[in-house]
């Protein structure tokens, strides 16, 4: 449970992380590839969420919460993604 805790907060913490760490970039191009970074974090971050459901760390309810904020957080980053390229 610990491991599947610290992977599931560096994942969650490195989705703003990178688009922090792109917004700093000269370019629309290496601002898409950070955004494109923190996607697969937040899709990361969707596995490791159904994992704890399966292991039975999380509660339905809490996984169902959490699972619809994260899926909203791809949605943006994707049409995000879009208008910069």
């Amino acid at each position: 449970m610990y491991g599947l805790t610290s992977q599931l907060r560096r994942a969650v913490a490195s989705v703003p992380t990178n688009i922090s760490e792109g917004c700093g970039r000269s370019t629309d191009a290496d601002f898409a590839r950070f955004i494109h970074i923190a996607l697969g974090s937040a899709h990361e971050t969707e596995y490791l969420l159904q994992l704890a459901f399966d292991l039975n760390y999380l509660l339905e309810a809490d996984f169902n919460n959490f699972n619809s904020k994260i899926n909203t957080i791809k949605r943006k980053l994707f049409q995000l993604n879009k208008t910069l390229l």
